[in-house]
């Protein structure tokens, strides 16, 4: 009679092993789901630093705007104010923010090639190898679940040979102990339980060796497949932990990196700022409008205590014309030259610009921009010159070589630029001499003929000659005493025209010229130093006064070069200073 191991023995010796198999597929669905958070993780932080240095990009655009905005155009009047040391150091400030923009831009440039750049191309790398890990995990638990389903299958096999074995048997038994049963039949049933228990005999031994191979598929399932790819998803992750914590120190040593010159650009704006010189520029502006007078003198008194008519008469003409003490004065000093503080007048602004020779300015301020005319033109003269010389070698290079050009193609702009030389350096005489008359090197111009007025010349004829000698004219010229009696007419221009269609303006006051006027402008009138003349029409605010010397002559002077006595329905006499 054979026996056998109950199948409920070996059933529970492998009971354990699918419970474990479950355990590890859930671990490995728990590491799966961190490891692509920490690629999440990863991503994240490069979006972050991605959208860091589109600031930075940004930040350095507007700077650059901003400086740009602010900087001075060439060629324009703005080019010029930066001469102060003020602007300079604004000028200095917008280039330094040029320079710290760039220093932003490096930023933005260094983050994208060592941050973005190398974390983009690891992630990708990251997830090939999470892949390949995750694949080689699943892979082994399929294996040793289908070896586990093999030994399943093996032990039920087992199970029900080991049943078929036991009925076959107790049936062989039934039958040897029945007496009516044939003894073919019993050793028909005794042949049959024989093979039922080889049956299960084969099947213990096909489950047994399924169970061993399963236990040593198993053992190095837990101790080595698995382990192994636990630590490589382990160290996978590690790297990943260690990258992104070496991305994070790179982020602050690029921006560590341009703090020293970052620091470099402030401190040059510091120094800039330090450099502002408030006397220098005081001084500057001293320079540039200084106009070269004499501070006026002191105002004089005039006696109204007796009764007189306000208009010319002979006692004020003689006043005016005497030797200035037959008044009591407050104070002794000779009156100076006073520059007239007005924009333009009237004149200036119908009919276009100043005089060539700059005439209309005070003498410091003519003497300034003559100075400036000649060394312009000195340059355009030296880049003629230059043309002129750059043709001549190409003209004799034509002559020894004659393949390279006909030499007599550059005789017409060579002519040209001689003629052009000729003119510039006429004109720089022209405007030498101008300089020189104001420097007081050469002999003054010749003062225009003036006429004087018929009631004067009754009174003092030589009052004006007497007063007028080596006095300076406000733009910068010396007159010339007149012996004889002289006469300067305004030339006849649509102005004029204007005026002689007009009625004849009334009277309403005198004055007396304080200084020597040359009224070269159209619609002006020369007078002399202590001219007694009629005014028509008072200063309306721009600088000018509007007289009358007789019926054919009027025209603007200069407020401040004249002492104005209205009528008695004006205020009394007053000087427009």
């Amino acid at each position: 009679m054979l026996s056998l191991p109950h199948p409920s023995v070996l059933h529970g010796a492998v009971s354990a092993p699918c419970l474990c198999c479950r355990k590890g597929k859930d671990q490995f669905d728990n590491l799966e789901k961190h490891t692509q958070w920490g690629i999440d993780v990863l991503e994240k932080y490069i979006k972050f630093v991605k959208e860091r240095t589109e600031i930075e990009l940004s930040y350095a655009k507007q700077l650059r705007n901003l400086s740009k905005k602010y900087q001075p155009k060439k060629n324009s009047k703005e080019e010029e104010e930066y001469r102060y040391t003020s602007t300079r150091a604004f000028l200095a400030t917008l280039n330094e923010m040029n320079d710290y923009a760039g220093q932003h831009e490096v930023i933005s440039e260094n983050m994208t090639s060592l941050i973005t750049a190398e974390l983009t191309r690891y992630v990708q790398e990251l997830k090939q190898e999470r892949k390949s890990h995750f694949h080689d995990g699943r892979k082994a638990q399929q294996h040793i679940e289908t070896c586990w389903k093999q030994l399943e299958a093996s032990k039920r096999r087992f199970e029900r040979d080991c049943k078929e074995a036991d009925r076959a048997q107790q049936y062989f038994e039934k039958m040897d102990a029945d007496i009516n049963v044939t003894k073919a039949d019993v050793e028909k049933a005794r042949q049959q339980a024989q093979l039922r228990h080889q049956m299960a005999e084969d099947s213990k031994a096909e489950y047994s060796s399924t169970l061993q191979k399963f236990n040593s598929e198993q053992h190095e399932h837990y101790y080595t497949h698995i382990p192994n790819i636990f630590q490589k998803i382990q160290e996978m992750e590690e790297r990943r932990i260690v990258r992104i914590g070496e991305s994070m120190k790179t982020f602050a040593e690029v921006d560590r990196q341009v703090i020293p010159i970052i620091g470099k650009c402030l401190d040059e704006i510091t120094k800039a700022a330090e450099s502002v010189d408030h006397k220098n520029d005081s001084q500057m502006v001293i320079e540039a409008f200084k106009s070269g007078f004499e501070p006026p003198g002191d105002v004089d008194f005039e006696d109204f205590t007796q009764p007189m008519k306000r208009t010319v008469s002979e006692s004020s003409l003689s006043n005016s014309r005497g030797d200035g003490k037959s008044e009591p004065k407050f104070g002794s000093k000779s009156k100076g030259k006073l520059w007239p503080f007005i924009k333009k007048n009237k004149l200036s602004l119908k009919l276009g610009a100043g005089p060539e020779d700059f005439s209309n300015l005070p003498p410091e301020q003519r003497r300034k921009k003559l100075q400036q005319k000649v060394d312009e033109l000195n340059r355009d003269i030296q880049k003629e010159m230059d043309s002129r010389d750059a043709l001549t070698k190409m003209k004799d290079v034509y002559i020894k070589n004659p393949q390279m050009g006909d030499a007599a193609s550059v005789d017409h702009r060579l002519a040209e630029l001689g003629q052009n030389i000729e003119k510039l350096r006429l004109e720089v005489q022209k405007f030498e001499g101008w300089l020189a008359e104001v420097e007081g090197r050469l002999p003054a111009r010749s003062e225009q003929p003036r006429r004087q007025s018929g009631v004067y010349e009754a009174q003092n004829p030589s009052g004006v000659n007497s007063c007028a000698q080596d006095r300076e004219s406000p733009d910068g010229s010396y007159t010339e005493e007149q012996s004889q009696e002289t006469e300067m007419k305004v030339p006849a221009t649509d102005f004029d025209d204007e005026f002689d269609d007009e009625e004849p303006l009334p009277t309403i006051g005198t004055c007396k010229a304080l200084y020597t006027f040359e009224g070269q402008n159209e619609g002006t009138i020369s007078v002399a130093e202590g001219e007694m003349l009629y005014v028509i029409e008072e200063d309306k605010g721009d600088g000018w006064t509007r007289i009358r010397r007789n019926e054919d002559e009027e025209g603007y002077v200069p407020t401040s070069y004249v002492e104005v006595y209205l009528d008695k329905n004006a205020k009394g006499a007053m000087t427009y200073i």
